[in-house]
């Protein structure tokens, strides 16, 4: 095996809208995280830019794994069409573990249900590091979590 690594996670979302507000909430809204899914995200701050642009320097503070974590990012990409945003570790709990981390999402809302993929694109600092599967499942989760907190509001 080697040290850099992909992972790919895809989720169904059935609820109509559900995909767009999923977008909305990473691109515009991103501290209404904290509100959807607690138990995962307990805040957010913009260091430096603005919400939703690229090169904006952001910080989440999260629980994974029981575990309270900072990750600080640059937002490297986002796309209004394709509903992705591609954000770029810098600092953080995960840059102990890993030389590289970028973290993508993309909605495909065609038809009644919108899929959101993950990617994940790492490289490990060390051959037997682990890999980021509860990672990716925490981030699948969210989904759920988002799209329940959404109909809940509805």
């Amino acid at each position: 095996m080697g040290l850099k690594g992909k992972m790919i996670g895809q989720t169904v979302v059935k609820h109509s809208g559900v995909g767009d507000t999923f977008h909305d909430v990473f691109s515009k809204r991103p501290h209404d995280l904290a509100t959807a899914t607690p138990q995962k995200v307990q805040g957010f701050t913009l260091l430096d830019g603005a919400i939703g642009v690229p090169g904006s320097k952001i910080c989440w503070h999260y629980t994974h794994d029981g575990k309270e974590r900072i990750a600080k990012q640059i937002i490297d990409e986002v796309d209004e069409v394709k509903q992705s945003i591609k954000f770029r570790m810098i600092e953080g709990d995960l840059m102990e573990i890993y030389k590289t981390f970028i973290i993508t999402y993309h909605v495909d809302t065609n038809g009644e249900d919108n899929l959101i993929t993950w990617t994940l694109d790492y490289e490990k600092l060390e051959e037997l590091g682990p890999h980021p599967g509860t990672l990716l499942n925490f981030f699948l989760h969210m989904v759920e979590d988002i799209e329940a907190h959404h109909l809940n509001q509805a």
